[in-house]
């Protein structure tokens, strides 16, 4: 089964994004809350599928209203991220096993990669262009808001403003992925490359560089050994992307 070059631009693309904002969902200790919300967007497949509508769609629309519901609880109860993403995740879950079913629901998990519409590369391709520009413009306030919230706000940065951006970032990142992994791995390509980024760089723009190299090589890689097996290419990324940590742990250790 060969891959239309539709989907390695757009899956390369959304790999550039998952390495940037996965970054910083690392050092925001985000690595399990980071799976979680990327389940949010299962009853928003599952509605979609329901009413004809396009299942990204109903996908992105599920991830902005579970950003806007974890960025919402945690300004106003004060619970710890990781606490309030569990949450809302579940509900979600229990949701989508409602609304989908049978293949459909083997879909969304695991990802179907497919032919794409040209509207479906140029609205990715915009979506992973926005992420990308968000995360390299703010990278130095979501680095000092990450050090202290007091220092920020004495910087003159809206902290709860940036973290909304940074949820809102991190949903798009999601959807532009939800082809290639599925609700269930998606969060994996954004945890694992940075990851590893986070073990072999010494700097903000080193781990950046890894981070990306890292996801698009995974990509990638698991993408071709999928249509050669025709096999889901989900599995298969997050497979090389842990090799790649895996060899990164032997590597530092023998510098």
């Amino acid at each position: 089964m060969t891959t239309p070059p539709s989907v390695h631009l757009l899956s390369i693309a959304m790999a550039v994004a998952a390495g940037l904002v996965g970054s910083f969902a690392v050092m925001r200790r985000m690595t399990l809350a980071s799976d979680a919300i990327s389940h949010v967007a299962l009853p928003g497949i599952g509605i979609a599928l329901a009413f004809g509508i396009h299942p990204a769609a109903g996908a992105l629309a599920a991830l902005v209203m579970g950003a806007l519901a974890v960025w919402g609880l945690e300004g106003r109860t004060r619970i710890a991220t990781e606490t309030v993403v569990g949450v809302v995740f579940s509900t979600a879950l229990a949701l989508g096993t409602l609304f989908a079913s049978g293949e459909e629901l083997i879909d969304a998990l695991l990802g179907a990669p497919r032919d794409l519409t040209p509207l479906e590369v140029a609205l990715g391709l915009a979506g992973a262009v926005a992420v990308v520009v968000f995360v390299l413009v703010a990278r130095h306030r979501l680095l000092i808001a990450l050090v202290s919230s007091d220092l920020a706000r004495t910087a003159g940065i809206d902290v709860r403003r940036l973290d909304l951006s940074y949820l809102l970032a991190f949903a798009l990142t999601v959807a532009l992925g939800l082809r290639y992994l599925g609700v269930l791995l998606m969060g994996s390509l954004i945890i694992i490359p940075a990851a590893t980024a986070k073990y072999l760089a010494t700097s903000l723009a080193g781990m950046f560089r890894v981070a990306v190299v890292a996801a698009v090589v995974a990509t990638i890689g698991g993408t071709w050994i999928g249509g050669h097996l025709q096999r889901p290419t989900g599995p298969f990324i997050v497979l090389v992307a842990a090799g790649l940590f895996a060899l990164s742990l032997v590597v530092r250790r023998r510098s």
